[in-house]
């Protein structure tokens, strides 16, 4: 689903024109609920489980909470709830601008119902003000809070009068990390590794809704073919995001060659399975082992890889690759995706909800993790054999640290990713030119590093090692 655009409103906006709160206010909360739309009391409901941890965007999206609203409401509450989460940072500032004591602090609901209104207001140009200072009214009491009511119409009114900021000469980083709703401490760490520029071009990247496409050739519909199911599965290409499908086909093509023996490959750290598929794809004629610590997202990549024709001879087991016991030789493996979990700050546009729960100490944690699973994978890997350790994070002790704590001293060295690169152009995965850029731009010490904005995809980090 395509939620509508989020890009900057056009500079004639109507004067607001919605009920003053003073003006006759609902009797009661159950009144109110019934003055809100469907898609924004879904959206408000999604964005309070959010904003208390009690899930995750993507997974409340497709939840019974949309399951009953039509396409179109189900696209606006998408649309609500994704551009108030990349947009939050920059909403609250203006927001706070307009509140009588800038510094009070404003019980969640209430500043929910100002984010939500903003958000519309600012991004959202088709919805008719007064729709918008009308329901967010109405939210304020539906929500226990009806003494807010009267504030929130009044900030909204002079948010809606605002004249539009004018063309910006210069920003410093940490301007446009609040213009662009980012956090200011995150921001500053990726000036400080890729440069300003490329700072701002991830912010702008991971303000728009992601799209697919740019770095593999999209493959038309079989219209014969029916949707992907247990009982009847697919031959095509699994659907998933450029970044993480370049990761899968450089680990395939980096598989050595072997025609003594069928060759073992281990996904160790596999859901949600989509690299796992691409590796079942890409080597038919390979043993395919794909383990996980969690045995529900074990059981979702199992029913995943059910759908896949190609994948049935995948085996999948319950396992913590940082646990594994030192194995025997036959145990062993000649390949090993180790795509481990991270902070996930290359993909802040498809997961926006990052920003505003990642703490600069939570690196310190998932680089600990990071450091036992891969140290936990090179016990496993054979001799002259290789293994893929990948992230999508754009943090350094998050990748390059980690590499290289483990590499030396579990007998390991780096294969650079740029022979693979294009071999993957030779074959026709890559176009040429898509080839030429990735290695003109893409690759550092022979790793691959793509970012947010620089290239079409999220951010991801992948190096090739191979046992001495």
């Amino acid at each position: 689903m395509t939620p509508p655009t989020t890009g900057p409103t056009k500079s004639k906006r109507p004067t607001a024109k919605g009920r003053p709160a003073s003006a006759g206010p609902t009797a009661s909360a159950a009144e109110a609920i019934t003055k809100i739309t469907p898609a924004r009391a879904a959206a408000f409901e999604i964005l309070t489980l959010i904003g208390n941890n009690k899930g995750h965007s993507d997974e409340l999206l497709h939840s019974p909470r949309t399951e009953d609203l039509s396409p179109e409401d189900r696209n606006l509450a998408t649309a609500l709830v994704m551009g108030v989460l990349r947009w939050q940072i920059a909403l609250d500032s203006r927001i706070a601008k307009l509140l009588a004591r800038p510094d009070q602090r404003l019980a969640e609901p209430v500043a929910l119902a100002l984010r939500m209104g903003a958000f519309q207001l600012l991004h959202m140009d088709r919805i008719p003000p007064h729709a918008v200072l009308n329901e967010s009214v109405e939210m304020c009491r539906a929500a226990g809070q009806p003494h807010a009511a009267g504030m929130v119409n009044a900030v909204l009114r002079k948010l809606a009068a605002a004249q539009k900021p004018g063309p910006r000469v210069f920003e410093s980083p940490a301007a446009f990390a609040e213009r662009l709703g980012h956090p200011r401490w995150l921001v500053e760490r990726w000036v400080a590794a890729y440069g300003r520029e490329a700072a701002l071009a991830i912010c702008e990247y991971d303000q728009r809704e992601p799209h697919a496409g740019s770095l593999f050739p999209i493959q038309p519909a079989d219209a014969n073919e029916p949707v992907p199911t247990a009982a009847h599965p697919s031959h095509a290409t699994p659907q998933m995001d450029d970044g993480s499908r370049l990761v899968a086909e450089l680990a395939a093509a980096a598989l050595p060659f072997t025609n003594t023996r069928t060759p073992r490959v281990w996904d160790c750290c596999a859901a949600p399975g989509g690299k796992t598929l691409m590796l079942a794809l890409r080597l038919p004629a390979a043993d395919i082992l794909a383990t996980d610590v969690s045995t529900k997202r074990l059981d979702r990549t199992k029913a995943r890889l059910r759908r896949y024709a190609y994948a049935q001879r995948v085996h999948c087991a319950v396992e913590d690759a940082s646990a594994a016991p030192t194995p025997n030789t036959e145990s062993k493996f000649d390949l090993i995706l180790c795509d481990v979990p991270c902070s996930g700050t290359g993909t802040l546009a498809r997961n926006p909800e990052i920003r505003h729960r990642l703490h600069v100490e939570d690196l310190v944690r998932q680089a600990t993790r990071q450091l036992e699973l891969l140290s936990g994978a090179a016990r496993r890997l054979a001799s002259g054999g290789r293994l893929v350790y990948s992230t999508c994070s754009l943090e350094p002790e998050e990748n390059e640290r980690i590499v290289d704590a483990v590499a030396t001293e579990a007998g390991l060295r780096r294969i650079s990713v740029e022979p693979l690169i294009a071999h993957l152009a030779q074959i026709g995965t890559l176009a040429p030119d898509v080839s030429k850029s990735l290695l003109a731009s893409a690759t550092r010490d022979g790793a691959l590093r793509t970012l947010p904005g620089i290239h079409p995809c999220d951010g991801f980090f992948a190096v090739v090692l191979e046992r001495n």
